[in-house]
């Protein structure tokens, strides 16, 4: 078997491991569990993202997905009961419905995608191969991601960074983590 056949395994296997937790998820009645499993499906994408060298989005799914998103879920979850009250079965079947519509409209439009690796893809055309050709001499990083997102994107990403922190901020004020919450027992 060659690397590539080892890579695509591996890519195969982090997405059967992916299903599998979405499975165990939804199945859940536990909410801490849940809670849990969600960090562990964030840091499996983050491999998988890592496998597909897309380290910078790997980084960002484990540090916003399985870091900040756990740890606010599980501020949220103090705030509420431990177990999910039953859902009709009517509901189930919408879910599914609404599900499998967005799947197959999903795999429909897989067939207007260019191929993997494609040298004409929209992907590897117009200002893409300028940031390529041109990043070694204006930025000199050797990533051409880090020099894109850090120096051409630099204001952008400022900008994402702070509506990140204001929205924990802001979901921490509204849980009551900032200090100043007082119990009901306190107020009486």
């Amino acid at each position: 078997m060659s690397e590539f056949d080892w890579t695509q395994l591996l890519d195969y296997a982090l997405m059967a491991m992916l299903v599998a937790i979405a499975v165990a998820i939804v199945r859940l009645r536990n909410l801490f569990a849940a809670v849990m499993l969600m960090g562990v499906y964030s840091l499996v994408s983050a491999a998988w993202f890592v496998s597909l060298d897309a380290v910078d989005v790997a980084f960002t799914e484990a540090a916003v997905g399985a870091g900040i998103s756990t740890v606010l879920m599980l501020a949220a979850m103090l705030l509420t009961a431990r177990e999910a009250e039953p859902i009709g079965s009517g509901r189930h079947w919408a879910a599914l419905t609404v599900v499998s519509v967005t799947g197959a409209a999903l795999f429909y439009a897989v067939g207007d995608m260019p191929v993997y690796g494609d040298i004409n893809s929209p992907a590897n055309s117009y200002v893409g191969m300028d940031y390529i050709a041109s990043t070694p001499s204006e930025v000199a990083v050797p990533n051409v991601v880090t020099a894109i997102l850090a120096s051409y994107r630099g204001f952008d990403t400022f900008g994402e960074v702070v509506v990140i922190f204001a929205a924990g901020l802001g979901v921490m004020l509204l849980l009551g983590l900032n200090g100043n919450r007082q119990d009901k027992e306190d107020r009486s």
